[in-house]
């Protein structure tokens, strides 16, 4: 019997982190729970991202790996796995954590990074994906792992399902930011992880504040608490461009999930290549996604909704990294120099004018 046509009773699914990558599997979760109703469906993941994943209704039961755990607790945790019994192991991480857990099951499928091509663009500029298996988004790498199980992409992009306390939260944090419901808004994630991946903040301020005033919108700022003072400084300058500009600065004082709902009221995000990118993705907003020391080959490009790129072409030093790095190899910055911002203002008053005629 191929294995398309077996039956499968458990399930396990391996994603530790982080907030784009468990996201871009929600596309497998779904596809699969189709093909397989009746099959439970477990996740691993660290701790702090269990939200992610806790309120799918494709999840049967999230098996989460302590936030500073040890081997002690991976060992644990592997011990969990054994007396389990997973008819089927899928382990979207594929690293030397996820291996060990998959030890001694009895079926593992495993994610093809494509290490090889990805090495071979970044650090010698050589493009060699086509012969690697292309270059589709990570979310559908995630879905090759299921090849011969006759698992099809429906073709319906990506989940993020938010709770109803989420939602009331995000709603408080508007009215008390004086926003009327139905307002429309401009979101904007001017952060990320890595400092070579953030476009300036300077150019951020000054799109957002060019698109306040020429579409009568109100502007909202998402970040973490550790992001919480570039959104305010890129507040401020908002503010100073256009001071009849309705700002708020919602940095760190929402949860990913209330982020994720407070997402919902914009009518289009403005963002790095980051995980709050991805959950605008998730939650089908129009995106304008600022792409510098990345690119589409190497899978994180917005997925499942409409979206612009603006990056810079032709640059022999891009890509330079895989998930960003704390500053310009090179020490010129040109990847997010070389953006302008009337190359952002542009892409983003084109969606907003496809929205408002849709």
């Amino acid at each position: 019997m191929g294995t398309g046509r077996a039956t499968l009773h458990k399930t396990l699914v391996i994603r530790f982190s982080s907030v784009g990558d468990i996201i871009l599997s929600s596309l497998l979760l779904r596809v699969f729970r189709k093909r397989f109703p009746g099959c439970e469906v477990d996740y691993i993941v660290k701790e702090e991202y269990g939200d992610l994943v806790r309120n799918n209704p494709n999840v049967t039961h999230v098996l989460e790996f302590p936030t500073g755990g040890t081997f002690a607790d991976l060992h644990h945790l592997r011990r969990t796995i054994s007396a389990t019994g997973y008819d089927l192991v899928v382990d979207l991480h594929d690293s030397l954590r996820s291996r060990y857990l998959c030890l001694g099951a009895t079926r593992v499928v495993r994610i093809n990074k494509r290490k090889l091509a990805r090495a071979l663009l970044i650090w010698f500029k050589w493009n060699v994906y086509e012969r690697a298996g292309g270059v589709p988004s990570v979310a559908e790498r995630y879905l090759e792992t299921l090849d011969g199980w006759e698992v099809p992409n429906d073709g319906n992009g990506l989940e993020l399902f938010i709770t109803p306390a989420a939602t009331e939260n995000a709603r408080a944090r508007f009215r008390e930011e004086g926003f009327t419901l139905g307002t429309p808004l401009l979101g904007v994630c001017p952060s990320a992880r890595h400092g070579n991946k953030m476009w300036l903040k300077e150019r951020f301020a000054e799109a957002a504040a060019r698109l306040a005033k020429e579409h009568r919108i109100g502007v909202a700022l998402f970040g973490g608490d550790d992001e919480r003072e570039r959104c305010s400084e890129i507040a401020a300058l908002i503010r100073a461009q256009t001071p009849e500009a309705h700002v708020a600065n919602l940095a760190g004082r929402l949860s990913l999930l209330e982020t994720a709902a407070a997402m919902d009221s914009c009518t289009i995000v403005i963002t790095n290549d980051s995980g709050l990118m991805h959950v605008a993705a998730a939650r089908k907003r129009n995106i304008v996604a600022v792409f510098g020391p990345t690119v589409r080959e190497l899978g994180f490009f917005p997925y499942g909704t409409q979206n612009v790129i603006v990056q810079t072409r032709g640059l022999n030093c891009r890509p330079c990294t895989h998930i960003g790095l704390p500053s310009c190899p090179k020490g010129h910055f040109r990847c997010m120099h070389d953006i302008a911002v009337h190359e952002v203002v542009d892409a983003a008053s084109r969606l907003m004018t496809t929205h408002a005629s849709s």
